[in-house]
């Protein structure tokens, strides 16, 4: 059996985004549950940093261009969120774009806006 990376760490993020999702339901704005989500972290004491700059390199220097990852939670998980009627492809390159431009090994991209709570889990196997 195949141990999952960040096994507890995630499982409590998911739980975060289950309680908020139970009590808001879908249909509001991304930044409702971005508030909400940081209020649930701050009740289960997960640790999280919000609207986290990722700078982005090219041939060792940094460019001008950045990434802002919704939430880096444990010093080591992005949590990207989105308030949609269904996840795109160009979500999913999303957070697979920051764990690439990072040492973080797990990003997961969460989705309140269906009727039930929906994530991915992505692993950055660039190392």
């Amino acid at each position: 059996m195949i141990d999952l990376l960040y096994k507890q760490e995630s499982y409590a993020i998911v739980g975060a985004c289950m309680a908020v999702h139970s009590q808001l339901g879908s249909g509001f704005l991304e930044s409702v549950y971005s508030e909400a989500l940081t209020k649930e972290f701050e009740k289960r004491k997960i640790s999280f940093e919000r609207e986290k700059r990722i700078e982005i390199y090219y041939d060792g220097n940094k460019i001008n261009k950045y990434f802002k990852a919704d939430f880096i939670c444990c010093n080591s998980i992005i949590v990207e969120i989105k308030s949609k009627s269904c996840l795109l492809k160009v979500d999913e390159q999303k957070t697979i774009n920051y764990l690439k431009a990072t040492d973080y090994q797990l990003g997961l991209l969460v989705n309140f806006g269906e009727s039930s709570l929906k994530y991915k889990r992505f692993v950055n196997s660039v190392r």
